[in-house]
């Protein structure tokens, strides 16, 4: 009888961390649902990389799709977004998945690296951790981002690419809302 009480005790334990958890993946998604619109800003990298654009004006595009299901991030250079034939810009899929926001880079370098998401206690700042990757990986892939609201008309974005040799990139958008 002990036993089963504390099977019992497990299994109802194990369903509020579950409903907790995914609480607060659908929160962060919905906060991430706010920056829906056009924004823009400038691009810094670490390691500086002029041939990348170092310090460029970038634009992000964020979309809420699906019937709210899905926010789909496009971002580039500002002067060539408006050209996609002269420019292939990056798409990222953000969605949520059993109880787990995931996010899901296409990135240029030929693969699709996924993230799973955790908020900060303050919920204003969404990081994401690499989970997996499809495709090949000889040119590196991206393995963190970050975003982090300031308020309805701004946001940062902090996004990590794991290059040959297990080198990191860096790059950092500031953000201010145009549209």
């Amino acid at each position: 009888m002990k036993s089963l009480r504390l099977v019992l005790l497990a299994l109802l334990l194990s369903l509020v961390t579950t409903a907790f958890a995914q609480s607060d993946a659908k929160k962060s998604f919905d906060t991430m649902k706010t920056l829906a619109g056009t924004w823009e800003g400038r691009a810094t990298l670490d390691p500086p990389d002029t041939s990348m654009g170092n310090n460029s004006l970038t634009q992000v595009s964020l979309r809420v799709t699906s019937r709210g299901n899905a926010i789909v991030h496009e971002m580039g250079e500002f002067d060539k977004m408006k050209d996609p034939t002269k420019y292939d810009h990056p798409v990222t899929m953000l969605y949520l998945d059993e109880g787990r926001l995931l996010l899901t880079h296409y990135c240029d370098a030929g693969n699709r690296p996924r993230m799973v998401a955790k908020a900060s206690p303050d919920g204003n700042t969404i990081d994401f951790d690499f989970l997996d990757v499809a495709g090949p990986t000889q040119y590196g892939h991206m393995q963190h981002a970050k975003f982090t609201i300031i308020d309805a008309n701004h946001h940062t974005e902090d996004w990590t690419f794991l290059m040959p040799g297990d080198k990191l990139m860096r790059g950092h958008i500031d953000l201010q809302r145009t549209k």
